[in-house]
């Protein structure tokens, strides 16, 4: 399809401003920062765009990677259709289903704005959409402006103003669901260099139990014992001989370049004639001495790193699970938090058995003293850095539950295979999450699974 100078079509333009609000970072992949001048109008379009469709061929509803002029994006549920009934300026255009999208996997600078032509698949009722930005390369995900809805078939435009000095990448979501379907042609992204960059926020250390206390833990009940560091907060079992979970707030203000203090050792704060487990215990069992919060989310000093090796904090964990799903999904928490974002993260235990390098099921160790897990799970929220943390989520808050089985025949798995909603991971532990967000907010992200990027941040759907 030709670009916008070429065509004879009148564009009627709702404009809405958004302000960046996240702070300022150097790019952490590679970002599209070429541009094509508009010489009759003088608009910069980011390299690629206007995105007429044209040359581009995906003939059904697959999610699968697709390759546009301006670089690679991810469609599912979606297609480029040209049939008579799509809604198009030329020959053909972007048709999604259901609750399907389309999402760009790579970053353009320096946005101004972007322009959209929208249309109803000719034959269906009208559909409804929304326009998304991601600002750290695809890990967290903020709407633009408010809903879109079709008008019959026949193409309406919109034009949001973006004003972001950074990377920014954009999704398109069919929000209405159902049968009927919608069109989307003549995706045109505008750049300027004289975006005015806004002051970044700091990042800081908050309250590690800032999202809810999610077993009504106590310093009176032995097998739901609470016990409150700086570094973490921490639900334990006596029975157990472990912790039930941990929960702990993570930003750049927590990470820094300390060596791992491997300082393994008994927690001497445990009541008096309580067991405490021993590192020796672990010699020879097939498990790992796996955290629950990271030796890695703890390292600006000695004293936070070495909070991390109290044996409370310690769980029997086989070794593919440990090394595996569940460092790769420690390692992605803290890549989001060093691009501008903080995290509120809880890790526990769940059940009895698992399975470590010895083979077989392990109930217990240390001559059944210590019980070891069938699975461990984690349950992470994520914003950008800012202040009054509880107000700031809302119903588009990123948030990823995981239940990852405590098993070394878990070999060349993702961590993101194992996800779950909250409310899954409700029914399976028993426990109130995200207990301090408001109740209607806390219904609508405990009840979806999380199905954003998994193996870097960069990724869009992995």
């Amino acid at each position: 399809m030709p670009a916008f100078s070429r065509k004879s079509i009148l564009f009627v333009f709702i404009s809405v401003v958004v302000s960046s609000c996240l702070p300022s970072k150097t790019p952490t992949n590679t970002t599209n920062t070429n541009t094509t001048t508009n010489t009759n109008n003088k608009v910069n379009f980011a390299k690629g765009f206007p995105e007429g469709l044209e040359d581009i061929s995906k003939g059904n509803y697959a999610g699968a990677t697709v390759q546009l002029a301006g670089g690679e994006w991810y469609f599912d549920d979606a297609l480029i259709g040209g049939a008579n009934n799509d809604t198009r300026n030329g020959e053909k255009a972007i048709r999604i289903r259901e609750k399907g999208f389309v999402r760009m996997n790579y970053d353009i600078t320096g946005v101004r704005e972007i322009k959209i032509a929208y249309g109803a698949y000719k034959g269906d009722g009208d559909s409804e959409w929304e326009l998304y930005i991601s600002r750290n390369s695809g890990a967290n995900w903020t709407k633009l402006d408010n809903r879109f809805q079709t008008d019959g078939g026949k193409l309406s435009f919109m034009q949001v103003t973006v004003n972001e000095p950074n990377k920014a990448r954009f999704e398109i979501r069919k929000v209405s669901g159902g049968s009927n379907r919608l069109n989307i042609d003549d995706i045109a992204i505008i750049t300027s260099t004289n975006i005015p960059t806004t002051t970044s926020a700091k990042a800081t250390r908050d309250d590690n139990l800032a999202l809810g206390n999610p077993s009504n833990a106590t310093p009176k009940d032995e097998n739901n014992y609470l016990i409150t560091k700086p570094q973490y907060v921490l639900s334990y079992s006596r029975t157990r001989n472990s912790a039930n979970w941990v929960s702990w707030h993570l930003s750049t203000a927590w990470l820094g370049d300390v060596d791992r203090g491997d300082n393994f050792r008994p927690d001497d704060t445990l009541p008096a004639g309580w067991y405490k487990v021993q590192n020796q215990e672990y010699s020879g069992s097939g498990f790992d001495r796996g955290h629950l919060c990271p030796s890695g989310d703890r390292d600006r000093t000695v004293a936070d790193n070495d909070a991390t090796f109290l044996m409370t904090n310690i769980i029997p964990q086989a070794p593919n699970n440990n090394r595996g799903a569940w460092a790769d999904l420690e390692a992605y928490c803290r890549k989001i938090a060093e691009a501008g974002y903080e995290l509120y993260i809880m890790a526990g235990v769940y059940g009895k058995a698992g399975i470590g390098s010895n083979g077989g099921k392990s109930f217990t160790l240390d001559n059944g003293k210590m019980v070891v897990p069938e699975s461990v799970w984690k349950v992470i929220v994520i914003l950008p850095i800012g202040t009054d943390d509880i107000n700031r989520i809302n119903e588009e808050t990123r948030v990823i539950a995981v239940n990852i089985p405590n098993k070394q025949t878990i070999t060349n798995t993702k961590w993101g295979e194992y996800r779950l909603s909250v409310d899954d991971l409700e029914k399976i532990t028993g426990y109130d999450f995200l207990s301090n967000v408001p109740t209607a907010i806390q219904k609508t992200l405990e009840s979806r699974m999380d199905n954003g990027p998994t193996v870097k941040v960069s990724a869009t759907r992995q």
